[in-house]
């Protein structure tokens, strides 16, 4: 556990030191997950990555612990932010230190007011939903033509237990298919417990990739990424995206909620079944301001990945799936 505690620090260090010199500009780097939310008392708390220790199971009526673990017992805990200015001020100067874009879905409020705070083009508004309950097919395309938002996502059905390729949900994917318009879907981990004590309708079966197949058969023009990269379906990831050019994946929520050999084995299998081209660098960010840097240092410090090959997760290949002009992000 010292290793860990140990590890945690150098990422910070390394990421800190260098992203201060003012001699030289920090490459580029595209945050494909993040949440625009606004910051309430009492979420979040503080937190350790990679839980460092064990998932332990808990007690129904274990009121102290219903996660099954505390997850603060770390050298550098990670502190939520306080006030939405707060989380704004930070994430503003962290994207300007580490010279980065983000793809951000939510509150349409708070992603205008961070357009305004960032460098023009840094900010990239996502549409997000997971039912046709929440906006009609006609509402949600007027949106998606407004121009305002150039990505659909995160879509996430699972939370509702259902499949992708639900048939409720194929005229909203119509809609992006017909404007060019790539998709997000949150596709695998949803928490440590979290059917306990938050979500009693999300079904870990209804994150298996394969589900997915449907979906792109109807939709073959569809550009496709699988947020937190299928977790733990491995194999059923690797034959989607075999089957399939269109889909992409990003590493986000996964690269910090679970034990750190595991991320770095699974996105080591990924990159050995010859997809580091289809590998997005994202944090999943919510209310840990620094939460970017810690993640961004699992890339950062992968021993098996080459420097072109971090170069692709942390940039290019989002560059190339977004259909991004790259002079305009260095």
């Amino acid at each position: 556990m010292l290793k860990t505690f140990t590890f945690l620090a150098f990422l910070l260090l390394t990421l800190y030191a260098y992203s201060q010199d003012s001699t030289k500009k920090h490459l580029p780097i595209i945050d494909v997950h993040v949440h625009a939310m606004k910051v309430m008392p009492g979420f979040g708390g503080d937190m350790c990555p990679w839980f460092l220790s064990s998932m332990p199971g808990s007690d129904p009526n274990d009121k102290s612990n219903p996660f099954g673990f505390v997850n603060t017992d770390c050298a550098t805990p990670l502190h939520a932010a306080r006030t939405d200015k707060e989380f704004q001020d930070s994430l503003m100067a962290t994207m300007k230190r580490l010279n980065m874009t983000i793809i951000v879905s939510g509150d349409a409020t708070i992603i205008r007011n961070w357009q305004k705070a960032a460098t023009p083009g840094r900010v990239i508004p996502s549409l997000t939903i997971s039912s046709s309950k929440e906006m009609s097919v006609v509402a949600f395309t007027d949106s998606l033509s407004s121009g305002f938002y150039k990505v659909m996502g995160e879509v996430a059905p699972q939370y509702a237990g259902m499949s992708p390729s639900d048939t409720s949900l194929d005229a909203y994917f119509a809609a992006a298919e017909k404007l060019n318009i790539p998709v997000g879907i949150h596709m695998g981990t949803g928490g440590n417990g979290n059917i306990n004590i938050t979500n009693p309708k999300y079904r870990a079966s209804m994150g298996n990739p394969l589900l997915l197949e449907d979906l792109l058969a109807r939709h073959p023009k569809l550009k496709v990424w699988v947020m937190h990269a299928g977790y733990p379906m491995i194999d059923n990831m690797i034959a989607l995206m075999g089957a399939n050019a269109y889909v992409y994946v990003d590493v986000a929520g996964m690269i910090w909620s679970y034990p750190l050999a595991e991320i770095n084995d699974y996105i080591k299998r990924l990159v050995q079944a010859g997809f580091g081209k289809r590998i997005m660098y994202g944090t999943d960010l919510l209310v840990w301001p620094r939460l970017m840097e810690v993640s961004i240092g699992v890339i950062e410090n992968a021993n098996y990945l080459s420097f072109d090959q971090k170069r692709d997760i942390l940039f290019n290949n989002a560059v190339r799936f977004f259909r991004l002009d790259e002079s305009k992000y260095k």
